[in-house]
C-alpha cells in the first residue's frame, strides 16, 4: 500500500472510532490499567521465604528422611514398567509397587512418629494395603504369597517366642477336634 494511501485509510478510520476524551474518565481508565497490569506480577512474585534457616535434623529426623527417601525412590523405580498389552495386568503392576511404597513409608512412621493419630492411620494404612495388593494379586491370577512379616515386626523372631505357652491358660484341644 502506499504511504499516502495508508495515511487516507487511517484517517478514515481514526474518524469513524470514539477516541477517549482527556478527563476524569480517562484518568480512572489509566489507574485500572496501571492496576490490571501492576497487581499480578506484584502478588506473584512474593514467595514465602522461611524465617530462619531450619534447626540441625535430629539423628531420628535423618533416618526417618532416608527411609522416606528410599521408599519412594524404590517405588518409582518399580511403577515404571513395560506395557504388556494387557491393562488389568499394566495397573497391578504399577499399582502393587505404588502400595509397597505406601507401606513402607507407614512403616518409618510407625518407627519415629510420635502424634499417636498419625501412627494409628499408619497401622490402618499398612493393612489396608497390603489387603489391597493381596486384591489385585488375586484378580490378575498371581499368587498371594507374600509371607514376609509386617514391615512393623521384627525381621527375625525366634521361633520359641512366638508359640510360648503361658501356664495359667489350659490349651488342651476338645478330643473330637483332637483327630
Amino acid at each position: 500500500m502506499h504511504p499516502s494511501r495508508f495515511r487516507r485509510v487511517a484517517a478514515a478510520f481514526a474518524g469513524r472510532c470514539r477516541w477517549p476524551r482527556s478527563g476524569l474518565g480517562m484518568a480512572f481508565l489509566a489507574v485500572r490499567i496501571l492496576v490490571a497490569f501492576a497487581v499480578p506480577p506484584l502478588v506473584f512474585a512474593h514467595e514465602s521465604h522461611p524465617a530462619a534457616a531450619p534447626a540441625a535434623l535430629s539423628a531420628e529426623e535423618n533416618a526417618f528422611l532416608q527411609e522416606n527417601d528410599a521408599a519412594m525412590t524404590r517405588m518409582m523405580n518399580d511403577m515404571s514398567v513395560k506395557p504388556s498389552g494387557d491393562v488389568d495386568r499394566d495397573f497391578a503392576a504399577m499399582m502393587i509397587p505404588h502400595h509397597r511404597g505406601a507401606i513402607d513409608m507407614a512403616a518409618a512412621e510407625l518407627r519415629y512418629g510420635k502424634n499417636e493419630q498419625l501412627r494409628r492411620i499408619a497401622q490402618e494404612i499398612i493393612v489396608d494395603q497390603m489387603q489391597e495388593i493381596a486384591a489385585m494379586k488375586l484378580a490378575i491370577g498371581e499368587p498371594v504369597t507374600d509371607t514376609a512379616p509386617a514391615p512393623t515386626q521384627p525381621t527375625s523372631v525366634p521361633v520359641a517366642t512366638v508359640h510360648h505357652r503361658h501356664p495359667a491358660i489350659p490349651m488342651d484341644m476338645p478330643a473330637e477336634m483332637k483327630n
